[in-house]
């Protein structure tokens, strides 16, 4: 038995996309592990907030995964409108 978790930012995936994910990660497993596991195989899609997915301090939304899709990079706060706080000497000892 398999349990196959994928989390994405909400909005950023259409349900097309998503019965795609679970199709070919179903196939993934069942090439792994033998075809008498498909109906042992579970999919489960967690459909994040945007804005509360983080990486480096700076959080993941709609708009930004939507643009790095499209190929285009946005600033680290162009797509949020706020910055994580600056390091400054004092505070670093």
């Amino acid at each position: 038995m398999a349990l196959v978790q994928v989390s994405v930012i909400k909005a950023c995936v259409g349900s097309r996309a998503k019965t795609q994910m679970i199709y070919r990660l179903t196939d993934a497993m069942v090439t792994i592990e033998g075809e008498n596991m498909r109906s042992v195989t579970w999919v489960k899609i967690d459909e994040i907030e945007s804005g509360d997915w983080e990486i480096g301090r700076q959080a993941l939304t709609t708009e930004a995964v939507k643009a790095r899709a499209a190929g285009k990079r946005l600033s680290p706060q162009g797509d949020r409108g706020r910055s994580a706080p600056r390091r400054t000497a004092a505070r670093r000892a």
